[in-house]
């Protein structure tokens, strides 16, 4: 057993031994049916306390072949996994047991203060050549020694490929995130060792980030990735299933509920199963769709298990300044996006723009995106929202939003709440009267034009976007309607509103451009429950005036 070169099933061992244990030997499976493939290369990114290192020693234990681990497989999940077909061949679960020399790499071991990203590699090179060399004293390897060139003669003269298994892969991301010069190299030292190279028979990389992406491309594009946006075939090994958690609570005694309450709400999406004969498309009119795991935070659900404590366990292990780092970036009213996720509700975002780094943040979608892969948001692939997903990382959200700074931004959240309260209840005077402090806290540069008006009162009906999807300039045929805001299928009760707004003329122009035009007929289907909002905006109106406002407003039901 070597430090780097085979480094054995005890470090799996011990984890079977432990006290809880949940069984994702299934997970090979799945390796088994890429290995020595042309999609053999396989990145995992996942938050902290995720199950990603006892992974990385499961596939050691299973691939090393001086572990002699069966033993400790064939009472697992895998010896009862049914044999895998690639071509003519069936693959059973014991395959590939034993049959690799196996490199773990653990890139943190090798990050020492003070050295640059060259000294890291170099550092790497020179320990692991030496071990590789070491086992093979017999090859002849020439005068320039690296990794690549060392792999390859080894591979050459016994034909065994290896598996390699590098953890903490994008430590120096995250450890040297003012350093892209020498991100970029040991992204080319990564691809030169491992692309294209016949003596790889698995990579397999696990992390927190996504691989860095470069513009629109990824700098290790042989990579399939894995991660919490989306974990295709991986997904239900991502964390603890609702199953897994269901059977540790019966195990120990636990209230299920009260465990669900707490740490449940990742949501991961599989991949599409497929249709042979497209069988179901025709019976039904509509394609299978990929399964839904609710998965929770391995590490919080183990300690509450085994101690009965309900808890914040997450800061314990990420601190909570370094969620209050991101959140207090406001690209974009990114602390309002915050406010209203502490609420309870949903936000769509773009994550295609991310660069899968910790620095590289071009608006509020950069950042929420990086705190989906730090695990303190979850994502929906399919609606393409993001929410806080249980109560446990709404702890650290709280915690992150102490500080003097918010007060503003909650405040401003609190009375969009009392405006889309104030409409519902068709109370125009509250309405126009909250739209008129609201425009006081942002000053009078807020409104120059409609346009402009358009925008801010948006800005005021913020806290709707929990209840409502947004539809900006809606064509009914006869003119376009300013705002509208359609319930969400989880508010079917709630009215529609189908907002007028006007700038320096006033409310019953508003009110009746929407009747005369019928605007309202475009929205048939909430007839009975649609609100007609008009707003007028009058810049002209002094402030000595009696009767000074800025704003009137009129509401009527449809």
């Amino acid at each position: 057993m070597g430090v780097y070169l085979n480094p054995g099933k005890t470090r799996f061992q011990m984890a079977v031994d432990s006290a809880i244990f949940v069984d994702k030997t299934e997970m090979i499976s799945y390796m088994n049916s890429i290995i020595n493939t042309n999609q053999r290369y396989v990145s995992i990114s996942r938050p902290r306390r995720f199950g990603k290192t006892m992974a990385a020693d499961m596939l050691c234990a299973y691939y090393d072949r001086t572990a002699d681990s069966r033993s400790l497989f064939e009472n697992t999940k895998l010896a009862k996994c049914a044999p895998i077909r690639r071509g003519n061949q069936e693959i059973a679960w014991d395959h590939y047991l034993g049959q690799f020399d196996v490199l773990r790499i653990v890139l943190t071991d090798f990050i020492q203060r003070n050295m640059s990203v060259d000294d890291i590699l170099d550092y790497l090179t020179e320990e692991v050549t030496g071990e590789l060399m070491a086992a093979y004293p017999h090859i002849s390897y020439g005068s320039r020694i690296n990794l690549s060139g060392v792999m390859k003669k080894i591979f050459a003269q016994t034909n065994r490929a290896f598996v390699i298994i590098i953890d903490e892969w994008d430590a120096i991301f995250r450890i040297r995130q003012k350093d892209p010069e020498g991100q970029i190299r040991y992204l080319d030292f990564l691809r030169e060792w491992l692309k294209d190279k016949d003596y790889v028979a698995l990579a397999y990389m696990t992390g927190i980030l996504p691989i860095k992406k470069y513009g629109e491309h990824s700098a290790l594009n042989m990579f399939d990735e894995y991660s919490m946006t989306s974990p295709l075939q991986l997904a239900r090994f991502t964390g603890f299933t609702e199953d897994e958690v269901m059977e540790l609570c019966d195990q120990y005694g636990r209230d299920y509920q009260k465990i669900k309450d707490w740490y449940d709400g990742y949501l991961v999406r599989g991949v599409i199963p497929p249709d042979p004969g497209h069988t179901r498309q025709k019976e039904t009119g509509s394609s299978p769709t990929s399964r839904i795991y609710a998965l929770y935070s391995p590490l919080s659900v183990v300690k509450a298990v085994s101690t009965g404590v309900i808890q914040n366990y997450w800061n314990k292990t990420e601190t909570y300044e370094a969620l209050a780092e991101f959140i207090r970036k406001d690209y974009d009213g990114l602390q309002d996006a915050v406010a209203l996720l502490m609420d309870g509700g949903r936000l769509k975002i773009d994550i295609s723009s991310y660069q899968n780094d910790m620095t590289t943040f071009h608006g509020r979608d950069d950042v929420l995106s990086l705190l989906i892969h730090l695990g303190y948001l979850g994502y929906d692939s399919e609606t393409k929202e993001v929410f806080i997903p249980n109560r446990e990382i709404l702890d650290e959200f709280k915690t992150s939003t102490k500080s003097a700074e918010w007060v503003s931004t909650f405040k401003a959240f609190e009375r969009s709440q009392k405006l889309l309260r104030a409409t519902w209840e068709e109370d125009a005077e509250k309405v126009a009267e909250l739209l008129e402090e609201a425009h006081n806290r942002a000053g009078n540069k807020t409104y120059n034009d409609e346009a402009a008006l358009s925008y801010a009162i948006q800005y005021a009906y913020y806290a709707a976007q929990k209840y409502y999807t947004t539809i900006l300039e809606l064509d009914t045929g006869k003119g376009y309607a300013d705002v509208i805001f359609l319930p969400s299928p989880k508010y079917p009760e709630l009215p529609a509103l189908l907002i007028e707004l006007k700038y320096n003329k006033d409310a019953k122009t508003a009110l009746t451009q929407i009747r005369q035009q019928k605007y309202d007929e475009r929205l048939e289907h909430y007839k009975g429950n649609l609100l007609l909002v008009s707003i007028n905006y009058d810049k002209e109106k002094r402030n000595d005036d009696p009767e000074y406002k800025h704003h009137t407003c009129i509401i009527e039901r449809a």
